[in-house]
């Protein structure tokens, strides 16, 4: 996988600007608010078709302009391929694939990325949501069955928690066709998330014993809040039907459905003790270095090939060590880089002619000199 091109008019701070890039490993570097990181969020909505930020489509829009459109070419099994995305103040996002204008769920998986930012960091000790947000677009970059199953699941609940609501205050209303439903789409999803777990957990074993030089082993584990840690019928429609009778009562009375993978979670630990607890602040970070790099490792092992790495300023928060394992998996994949500068950057020979400077929405590649 490799982007070779990005073209993005009135997109953020860009106006209308050319870059290209090659299979290697690239440096942006400049000033904030310069239009580092709007850059690599461009190239990411390429591969989800929305912001990693959580910004509105309108907001991503130049000041003053009523449209904006993102044109990434890029190699995909050797072949050449063209996303486009068009964002309108007045319309509809338009997503398009090589001239074939394409729903979001088909987008998804077409360029495979993976993003590492310092949000990433709080990947352990944050909420639920992220680890689960995580497994779930890992998953959907090269499952397109998941990324549909999972948005109807989502559609189901939000149906049925606003059942809830009206059964709070209005009486009755049949339930048991929405639990039907959602009974299997949970068993299903939950079935694939350990099956993708499975190969996470091990990836990032192995990357992690390297990362922490053979002193410890991290384990990846899935819990769900309720079911009593039964294990044995995680992938049962049937014991996810039986859990959401059981919890019906608790249901109305929060108005919120409490049983399915939407609440489910994952627990990363050293040994006995769970990082999220026990953890310091350095072996967080190296676990999190480990599960971003055994990202780019699932992906290969379903796909066939590497997918594009996205660093969003994460080497100011690695130390030399992690920063210097980093690079050292990476020097065959391609991947973009922000950073304040690459002055200090260790082992600087691998990105030399590959530098670019980023002022006020425009990307010159620039020349370096080893040092």
């Amino acid at each position: 996988m490799m982007i070779e091109s990005v073209r993005l008019h009135r997109f953020r701070n860009y106006d209308d600007e050319m870059i290209t890039f090659p299979k290697a490993i690239i440096l942006l570097y400049g000033k904030n608010g310069q239009g580092k990181t709007n850059l690599l969020e461009s190239l990411y909505m390429g591969g989800i078709g929305k912001s990693y930020r959580g910004i509105a489509d309108a907001d991503l829009i130049s000041w003053n302009q009523d449209q904006a459109s993102i044109i990434i070419q890029f190699q995909r099994s050797d072949t050449q391929q063209q996303l486009k995305i068009i964002l309108s103040r007045t319309a509809k996002k338009e997503l398009w694939v090589n001239e074939t204008k394409v729903p979001q769920k088909e987008l998804v998986g077409t360029l495979n990325e993976v993003l590492f930012s310092p949000d990433d960091l709080q990947l352990i000790k944050g909420s639920p949501s992220l680890r689960r947000r995580f497994i779930d677009m890992e998953i959907s970059q090269v499952s397109r069955p998941y990324y549909r199953e999972l948005l109807q699941y989502n559609r189901a609940i939000s149906q049925r928690n606003l059942l809830l609501k009206k059964m709070k205050y209005e009486g009755i209303h049949p339930l048991d066709e929405w639990d039907r439903q959602i009974a299997g789409f949970a068993a299903s999803l939950v079935a694939k998330r350990l099956e993708a777990l499975h190969k996470l957990s091990f990836l990032a074993g192995v990357l992690h014993k390297r990362l922490s030089r053979g002193t410890e082993m991290l384990n990846l584990t899935y819990v769900q809040p309720y079911g009593g840690g039964d294990r044995d019928h995680q992938t049962n429609p049937e014991w996810y039907y039986a859990l959401l009778q059981r919890h019906l009562e608790e249901d109305v009375r929060r108005q919120a459905t409490s049983v399915g993978p939407h609440r489910d979670d994952l627990v990363f630990s050293v040994g006995p003790a769970d990082l999220r607890k026990y953890g310091s602040q350095g072996q967080q970070r190296t676990a999190v270095l480990a599960l971003k790099l055994s990202e780019l490792e699932y992906v290969k092992s379903e796909t066939g090939e590497y997918p594009v790495l996205l660093l969003d300023d994460v080497m100011s928060e690695l130390d030399t060590s992690r920063r210097d394992a980093l690079i050292e998996e990476i020097k065959d994949i391609q991947t973009i880089i922000t950073c304040t500068g690459y002055d200090d950057f260790v082992k600087e020979q691998v990105i030399i002619n590959n530098v670019y400077s980023v002022v006020e929405g425009t990307a010159t590649r620039v020349r370096t000199e080893e040092a």
